[in-house]
C-alpha cells in the first residue's frame, strides 16, 4: 500500500472521528492495508466508543505487537480488560504500562500525534481499581495513597475521591484515553496530499536593487548590504521605525501592522497623532505614539563566537540510547517521595528568610554565611572549614528534605553554570566557593542520578523539542548535565529529572 494511500485514508478517518461518526471511521481504516501501531490505535478507540470491547482489545492486541514500549497502548487495554471484567490481564497491562514509562512521571504523546500525556499516577490508579473488583481494598487503597506522592496534572481531587470511595467498599471506574483524542497523521505530510505547483516561482533577473533576490512586493525587504529605502521628497525626513504594539486600523487611510514589524516612516508630521508610513507594499497612517527606533544589533562578543541562529539538524543519525549501568524495572509504586512536594517544617531550626535579609545575620569568627536558593531562601552561619557532606545534610535537615534528594551546585567566578558539587571533585571544604564571609549556593530538589558520571555541563542556546521518545528537551537557558558523548553531533544529557540525547550544536560549554 502507498504510504500517501495511508496517510489519506488516517486523516478523512480522524475527521470522521471528530465528527463522532465512528463506524464512518472505521469504514475508511478498514481500506489500510498496511496499518502502523498508531492507525490500529485509533481502530481500538473507535471500537471503545461503539462498546465493541472485544474488537478493541483485538487491535490494541495488534498496536502493541508493533510497538511493544507503546506505554499508552498498555494503559488503553488495562482500562478495556477491565471493562470485559478480564482482571487478570489488565493487572498485568497495568504492570507494563508503569515498566514502559521508565520511570517517567509523564508521558507527553503530543509529538507523536496524540494530544494526550500519561501520568504515572493514572496507571497508579487503573491499577488501584483492578484490585478494587478483585475486593482486595486494603491493596488498592496502599497504591492509590502511593498515587498521592506522583506528579500530575488533577492527581489530588480525583485520587483523594477514589480513596474515599475504597474506603466505603466501592468499585472504582477505569481511567481512559478520553474519547476523540486519536494519533493523528503529521500535518507536514496531509499538507503534501495537496496539488503541488512544480513550474516553480518568478525569479528576478534583473533590477535596480544590488543584490536583490526578492520575489514578492514588500519594498522594505533587507538587501545586501543595509536596507533599500524608497525615494521621497524633497525636505521630508525618512527612516525605518519599529511599532510597539499591534495597531488595528480604525478609519481612512490606515493600515493593520502587528506588534514588532518593522516599517518605513514617510513624514511624522502632525496629522492628528498619525504618521505615513509604508509597510506590506502599502502606504498610510498609524499612531506616531506607538513607533519606536529600530533596535540596534546585538555586538555583544560572547554572542558572536556562538551561533547565531537555530543549527542546521545533525547529519549523522540518532543513534540508540546509550546503555548505562543496568538498573531493576520500577515498580508499581513509586520508589521515594519527591522532595518538590515536601513542604519545609517551620521551626526554631528552620527558618524562612527573605533574601534581603541575609546579608544582615550575625557572623562568628572563622564561620562563614552561606545563602541557599531553594524555593525561598535560606542562610546557614556554618564553620569555614565544613566539608562537603556536612553542609549537604546541614541544608537538608533545614530544608526537611532526605540529603539524598537535593543537588548543591555553585557558580565558578566568571561562569553562569551551575556546577555540581558531588564531593569527589566539587567541593572540599567551605574555603574552596567562600568569598569575604559569605557564600551562595544553589539547591535543586530531583531525585539523584543512580550510578552515573556527570562528564561536564552545557547551557541550552535554543528550545529543543524532542522528534523520537529517546529525545532531552529543554529550554534556552537551562544547565544541562552531559552523561556521555554518543558521538560527534550528539551528547546524552540530564536535566530537570529526565535523561535523553541532544544534538551538540543546541547547547554550549562555558570553559
Amino acid at each position: 500500500m502507498l504510504y500517501t494511500e495511508l496517510i489519506r485514508l488516517w486523516d478523512e478517518a480522524v475527521r470522521l472521528i471528530d465528527a463522532r461518526d465512528w463506524q464512518g471511521a472505521l469504514t475508511k481504516l478498514n481500506q489500510i492495508t498496511d496499518h502502523n501501531c498508531r492507525t490500529l490505535f485509533v481502530v481500538a478507540s473507535a471500537h471503545i466508543a461503539l462498546g465493541q470491547l472485544d474488537l478493541a482489545i483485538k487491535a490494541l492486541d495488534q498496536a502493541i505487537a508493533k510497538d511493544q514500549c507503546l506505554a499508552v497502548g498498555f494503559f488503553q487495554r488495562a482500562a478495556v480488560h477491565m471493562m470485559a471484567n478480564k482482571l487478570e490481564e489488565a493487572l498485568s497491562d497495568c504492570i507494563w504500562a508503569q515498566k514502559n514509562m521508565r520511570e517517567n512521571p509523564v508521558i507527553d504523546y503530543k509529538q507523536l500525534g496524540l494530544r494526550f500525556k500519561m501520568y504515572s499516577w493514572q496507571v497508579l490508579y487503573n491499577a488501584a481499581a483492578v484490585h478494587s473488583r478483585l475486593q482486595q481494598w486494603d491493596k488498592a487503597k496502599s497504591i492509590l495513597l502511593a498515587a498521592l506522592q506522583e506528579k500530575g496534572v488533577g492527581r489530588s481531587s480525583l485520587v483523594d475521591a477514589a480513596v474515599e470511595t475504597v474506603s466505603r467498599r466501592e468499585v472504582l471506574t477505569p481511567l481512559l484515553v478520553p474519547e476523540g483524542e486519536v494519533f493523528r497523521p503529521r500535518k507536514k505530510e496531509v499538507d503534501q496530499l495537496k496539488p503541488r505547483d512544480f513550474l516553480g516561482e518568478a525569479k528576478v533577473i534583473t533590477s535596480l536593487i544590488p543584490n536583490d533576490d526578492f520575489r514578492g512586493f514588500d519594498p522594505l525587504r533587507p538587501q545586501k548590504p543595509g536596507y533599500y529605502e524608497p525615494k521621497v521628497e524633497e525636505g521630508q525626513e525618512s527612516r525605518y521605525m519599529t511599532m510597539k504594539n499591534s495597531y488595528v486600523a480604525k478609519g481612512a487611510g490606515e493600515l493593520t501592522v502587528p506588534a514588532g514589524a518593522e516599517l518605513f516612516v514617510y513624514s511624522d508630521e502632525d496629522r492628528d497623532g498619525l504618521a505615513i508610513v509604508i509597510y506590506d507594499g502599502k502606504r498610510g497612517l498609524v499612531p506616531k505614539f506607538m513607533l519606536e527606533p529600530r533596535a540596534k544589533k546585538n555586538k555583544d562578543k560572547r554572542r558572536n563566537e556562538l551561533a547565531s541562529g537555530i543549527p542546521h539538524p545533525p547529519a549523522l543519525k540518532p543513534p540508540n540510547r546509550p546503555q548505562g549501568l543496568s538498573q531493576p524495572p520500577p515498580e508499581l509504586r513509586p520508589s521515594c517521595v519527591s522532595a518538590a512536594h515536601t513542604t519545609p517544617p517551620m521551626n526554631n531550626n528552620s527558618t524562612h528568610i527573605p533574601a534581603q535579609q541575609t546579608s544582615t545575620s550575625l557572623q562568628e569568627p572563622g564561620s562563614v554565611i552561606v545563602k541557599v536558593h531553594y524555593k525561598y531562601t535560606i542562610a546557614l552561619n556554618v564553620p569555614l572549614e565544613t566539608s562537603f557532606r556536612d553542609l549537604q545534610e546541614k541544608v537538608a535537615q533545614k530544608l526537611g528534605q532526605p540529603a539524598t534528594n537535593i543537588r548543591l551546585r555553585h557558580k565558578k567566578h566568571g561562569s553562569e553554570v551551575l556546577t555540581p558539587l558531588d564531593g569527589d571533585n566539587g567541593l572540599d571544604s567551605l574555603e574552596d566557593v567562600a568569598e569575604l564571609g559569605r557564600a551562595t549556593i544553589w539547591c535543586q530538589p530531583e531525585d539523584p542520578l543512580a550510578n552515573r558520571t556527570i562528564l561536564y555541563q552545557m547551557v541550552a542556546l535554543y528550545d529543543y523539542t524532542g522528534q523520537g521518545p529517546e529525545d532531552l528537551e529543554f529550554s534556552e537557558g537551562d544547565t544541562i548535565d552531559i552523561l556521555s558523548e554518543v558521538n560527534e553531533e550528539w551528547l546524552e544529557g540530564h536535566t530537570a529529572g529526565n535523561i535523553g540525547i541532544f544534538p551538540r550544536s543546541f547547547a554550549h560549554r562555558d570553559t
